[in-house]
C-alpha cells in the first residue's frame, strides 16, 4: 500500500499506511527512542509522560486488572491497530487473552481504550477519541487529571462534521465520587476516586 499526499492548511502531508509504518519499526528504521505513534497516517509526537501520569496510568491499570480478571490482558502504553492508516499506543487497552495472545500482530480491537490526560486533553478528546469512534471501540475512557474526572465516552456514531467523521454519541464527566462499570465487565465496579490522585 502506498502512501497518500493529504492536504494540512497550506501544507501537503504524506499519509503512511500501517503496514509500511510496521515495517520502520521492525526494521529498526523507528525504535522506542523516537516517541512516536500513527495517528491517521501521521506520525505524532507523544508528550512525555510526568510523575502524575504514570502515577495515573499504574492506578488504572490496577484497577482495570481487578475489574477484569485473569481472561483479559490489560496492556499498558502499548500499539493498537485501529485501522489501515493508524496505530496509536493507547495508555491502556484490554483486549482478551493473555501476554501471548497478539504475538504476531497488535490487537486491533480493544475492549476498552483508556487515555491520561493533562496537557494533551484536547489530543484525546477529539483527535484519538474521532480515531477510536471511527475504529468501533464501544467503551473509550479519558482520566482528565486537570479536572480530576473520568470522561466516559461510549456509543460511536458518524458525524460527517466531525474531523474523522465519527465521534461518540455518549459523553459522561464523572467526579471523583461516582463509580462507573466498563461495558466487557458490567458486574466491576470502578470508584472515579481510584483512578485519581
Amino acid at each position: 500500500m502506498a502512501s497518500v499526499p493529504v492536504s494540512h492548511g497550506d501544507q501537503t502531508l504524506w499519509r503512511l499506511p500501517r503496514v509500511r509504518y510496521e515495517r520502520m519499526v521492525e526494521k529498526g528504521i523507528l525504535d522506542s527512542d523516537d516517541k512516536l505513534e500513527l495517528l491517521d497516517g501521521l506520525l505524532v509526537v507523544k508528550e512525555p509522560q510526568g510523575s502524575l501520569h504514570s502515577s495515573a496510568l499504574l492506578a488504572a491499570h490496577r484497577e482495570l486488572s481487578r475489574a477484569f480478571g485473569r481472561r483479559y490482558i490489560v496492556r499498558p502504553g502499548l500499539p493498537v491497530a485501529l485501522d489501515e492508516y493508524s496505530e496509536p499506543e493507547s495508555d491502556i487497552a484490554v483486549v482478551p487473552g493473555g501476554p501471548w495472545t497478539n504475538k504476531r500482530r497488535q490487537p486491533a480491537k480493544p475492549l476498552l481504550v483508556v487515555e491520561i490526560s493533562m496537557s494533551s486533553r484536547a489530543k484525546d478528546r477529539f483527535v484519538k477519541g474521532g480515531l477510536y469512534a471511527r475504529a468501533g471501540i464501544a467503551d473509550y475512557w479519558v482520566v482528565n487529571l486537570v479536572e480530576e474526572a473520568l470522561e466516559v465516552y461510549r456509543e460511536p456514531v458518524r458525524a460527517p462534521s466531525w474531523r474523522y467523521g465519527w465521534k461518540y454519541g455518549s459523553v459522561k464527566l464523572l467526579k471523583r465520587g461516582a463509580k462507573v462499570a466498563p461495558l466487557a465487565a458490567p458486574r466491576s465496579r470502578i470508584r472515579v476516586a481510584s483512578l485519581l490522585p
